[in-house]
């Protein structure tokens, strides 16, 4: 099993990640752990300490662009930039139109948006991206850029997307909410396993008996696909595991 974005060094993870991995380590092949403006280093640091295990993607994320000074951005994209080498993926990157509701914040993240898309071009890195409310843009940006290795994080938009992103030869990215979301039970049924990778987000969007989200809660997404395409677990669990380390390189 691996767990393809989470987010261990934010504030009500961080504080427990050692133990986290621990426990993680009893089930899973591996995860991969985002740093954001607000972590990148701290994000770095830990990543090492636990090589061939916790590896790492370094992304802005929209909602922060929209908060940060100019001075700000080129000071994390030159960090991101000179820790390509330490990195499997520029993520999460990309537009939300739910929190950055101002047209002109909007312009301002598809500029960093873009930046970061360069680096990854620049790198032969693939790009976990954000996408929220914004789907069809994100799509036609990566698109026009010539982006060949993409997933598509927490991925919420329509089946019709959804088939586009597919035939592209990108990838969906499963959260652990599937067990209350009628589109991603959808897609899941509809489209290969082949183009499917697993995620918790963690700590956000616990399974409805958690508060708080963990990697390891990756199995759940797992089962629910499982379930869905009356497929057997192992079945499930290998393609999609296959599927992560063939994207990112993984050990």
């Amino acid at each position: 099993m691996i767990d393809i974005h989470c987010h261990l060094t934010f504030s009500g993870m961080n504080e427990i990640k050692d133990e986290v991995i621990k426990e993680a380590k009893k089930s899973m092949h591996a995860l991969i752990t985002c740093g954001l403006s607000r972590d990148l280093k701290e994000a770095l640091g830990f990543s090492k300490r636990y090589p061939d295990f916790v590896y790492l993607s370094l992304g802005i994320h929209p909602e922060d662009v929209a908060n940060m000074n100019d001075a700000e951005i080129k000071e994390d994209l030159d960090f991101i930039r000179s820790h390509v080498d330490d990195v499997v993926a520029i993520g999460e990157i990309g537009m939300d139109y739910y929190w950055v509701a101002d047209s002109e914040q909007n312009k301002r993240c598809r500029k960093v948006f873009i930046e970061c898309l360069d680096i990854a071009k620049e790198s032969d890195l693939p790009v976990i991206l954000h996408s929220r409310r914004a789907e069809e843009d994100v799509f036609n940006i990566v698109k026009e850029n010539g982006m060949k290795k993409v997933v598509f994080h927490h991925y919420s938009g329509s089946m019709t997307l959804a088939k586009q992103i597919i035939d592209s030869d990108y990838y969906l990215s499963i959260p652990t909410i599937i067990a209350t979301s009628r589109n991603l039970k959808k897609i899941v049924k509809n489209f290969p396993l082949e183009k499917f990778m697993t995620e918790t987000d963690s700590p956000f969007n616990s399974p409805p008996s958690d508060k708080t989200n963990y990697p390891y809660n990756v199995r759940l997404t797992i089962e629910k696909i499982s379930e869905l395409r009356n497929e057997d677990f192992k079945i499930v669990e290998e393609t999609t595991t296959l599927n992560a380390v063939k994207f990112f390189n993984l050990a």
